[in-house]
């Protein structure tokens, strides 16, 4: 029985043998193949330059298998060549950071197809000069780092390319017309640098483009005629340049076209009817330039149209009427600082339903309105007008409102009429006729997403109110009124204040040592007052302070010595008893 098992066992290997050469054929085609030394050299030539990095991503870069799996960013075709390297700052932590240049050693992996080092910050240099050798890519993308210099022409031969990105560097100079070469570019953002000159005219031979951004740079000269031939395009964004002159008519045959941004620039003339033609456009924002003329009635066939801005430019009298059918999707609109004279809040603005409205300096007069759809409101700007009366009756039923402002209107209430809704962020009434009590607004109720208030410029008077444990402001302005008493210790619970104002009232006593807890304090005005004493020293643990003043109090002693207050100019510290120590002259006994 032994015997026989021991046969049928030997039959069994032997059967197993003949079928396992072919098994074996099998697995061995199907297993990736172990990257080229080449470029797994290139790789850690690059990782060489990089000589920190907090993002941890190139720890893994360790073996001599590059195309395993376990190089963070790195993919393979099954040749074992380094066909993708996507190296991006973990979204979860935006302190992460590389810091070093780019290596040229990346420019010999000629079968790369995607390249992306994006998020790193401190990622310095040039883009090498060889990368014009990739001639395999099709994703470019080297945006937010700290790149620089000129924008290599040799890029221009990267026919493949249908994305490039370089935004948020600090490249400078002309864009390339080189970049005219690249017709299958579906993308490119230059947005972010500082990069001067025309739009090259080499850029119409780009008529695959989707979207194209080249905001916050210097640009100038005027956007070209050829861009109405992007039949494709659903963003532009040439925002916050120098681009002057007329807006090109054939703009306004991109019907695919979503988002238009060209606000801060310097752009003049009218804006044509022909605008009412773009038909899928969603956010339009053509804000301070030089526009003049009236808004044209042909954006009410924008029926897609959800944000409208169109601030800061000549825009005068009339409004177009609107019916109730014209712009269904608005939500935001922006017309202020233009040559408006509402008088009153238009009926298609007022009747209907917006999370932003921004009509300060339309010179509205009489009361407060009442919108229809209060509910829906986010954000209102009504300041530079000339609103009168109370603001009782304004917060009915706005649940949903996270930022005020009224400024620089004729108001004149109480503090104890605002009743604001619980998750509202930010209050500016400065420069009204507001009366009333601070520990209206602030008090043990007073809401904890609530981070700017600004009440300057008032009739408000009482004390300074305890601070409760729990608040977020970072900014509290109420200079210019008449309020009295002690800066309250408590003060110290304000742990995310970045500014405080509270010049030009009648307050007293000292100066409180635990404002230097305020570790997060960058601009401290304490003008104007009747304070007494020295000036703490333990400010000097504030180090992000850019701007303090003391002047015209009853101060006395040595100036704390150290900075940023003894290189402060000498007026921060005037019309006091008896100061001394940089930056004004040396205390008794001192040299």
């Amino acid at each position: 029985m032994q015997i026989l098992r021991w046969v049928l066992k030997v039959l069994l290997i032997c059967s197993i043998l003949e079928v396992f050469p072919l098994s074996l054929a099998q697995t061995a085609s199907q297993a990736p193949a172990v990257c080229s030394e080449a470029d797994r050299a290139a790789l850690l030539g690059f990782k060489a330059k990089i000589l920190k990095d907090t993002t941890d991503s190139l720890s893994s870069w360790i073996g001599r298998d590059c195309c395993g799996g376990d190089w963070e960013g790195v993919q393979c075709n099954p040749a074992g060549r380094v066909t993708t390297l996507a190296l991006q700052r973990p979204e979860r932590d935006s302190s992460l950071y590389m810091k070093g240049t780019l290596s040229p050693s990346l420019g010999s992996l000629q079968f790369l197809e995607v390249l992306v080092i994006s998020g790193m910050k401190l990622i310095t240099g040039p883009i090498p000069e060889n990368f014009s050798n990739l001639t395999r890519l099709t994703q470019l993308v080297l945006e937010d780092n700290s790149l620089e210099g000129n924008i290599p022409s040799g890029l221009g031969r990267l026919y493949l390319l249908q994305t490039l990105s370089l935004a948020g560097n600090r490249f400078r100079g002309p864009v390339p017309p080189s970049l005219g070469n690249l017709r299958n570019l579906v993308l490119i953002n230059f947005g972010r640098n500082s990069l001067t000159g025309p739009i090259p005219s080499s850029f119409k031979s780009l008529l695959r483009l989707q979207s194209f951004d080249l905001s916050f740079n210097l640009l100038s000269g005027f956007i070209p005629e050829f861009v109405g031939q992007f039949r494709n395009i659903t963003y532009i964004d040439l925002s916050n340049n120098h681009l002057s002159g007329h807006l090109p008519i054939s703009m306004f045959s991109l019907v695919t076209l979503s988002d238009l941004s060209l606000s801060h620039n310097q752009l003049t003339g009218i804006i044509p009817d022909q605008i009412g033609n773009l038909k899928s456009l969603t956010s339009l924002s053509l804000s301070s330039n030089k526009f003049i003329g009236h808004i044209p009635a042909s954006i009410s066939r924008l029926q897609n149209l959800w944000s409208l801005n169109l601030s800061r430019n000549g825009f005068s009298d009339p409004l177009p009427v609107i019916s109730s059918r014209g712009i269904p999707s608005l939500l935001s609109i922006d017309l202020s600082f233009n040559n408006l004279s509402l008088g009153t809040v238009p009926d298609w603005i007022m009747h209907r339903q917006l999370s932003d409205v921004n009509l300060a300096g339309c010179k509205l007069r009489g009361t407060l309105p009442k919108f229809t759809r209060p509910d829906s409101m986010s954000s209102i700007d009504l300041s530079d007008n000339f609103l009168t009366g109370s603001i009782f009756a304004f917060f009915t039923n706005m649940t949903s409102l996270q930022k005020l402002k009224l400024s620089n209107n004729q108001l004149k209430f109480d503090l104890s009429e605002l009743a604001v809704p619980d998750g509202i962020s930010s209050i500016d009434l400065h420069s009204n006729q507001v009366f009333g009590s601070l520990s209206s607004i602030l008090n043990n109720r007073t809401s904890s997403f609530l981070e700017v208030i600004d009440v300057s410029n008032n009739l408000i008077s009482g004390t300074m109110p305890e601070f409760t444990e729990g608040l977020s402001l970072k900014v509290l302005n109420i200079g210019s009124n008449k309020i009295a008493g002690q800066v309250p210790s408590s003060i110290s619970n304000l742990i995310e204040l970045e500014r405080l104002d509270i010049s030009r009232n009648q307050i007293t006593g000292t100066i409180p040592t635990s404002l230097g807890q305020l570790v997060k304090l960058e601009w401290l005005d304490l003008s104007i007052n009747r304070l007494t004493g020295k000036i703490p020293t333990t400010l000097l643990g504030i180090h992000r302070m850019r701007h303090a003043s003391f002047r015209a109090n009853r101060l006395c002693g040595e100036i704390p010595q150290g900075r940023p207050y003894n290189i402060f100019p000498a007026s921060a510290y005037a019309h006091n008893l008896c100061l001394c120590g940089k930056p004004l002259p040396p205390c008794r006994g001192k040299k």
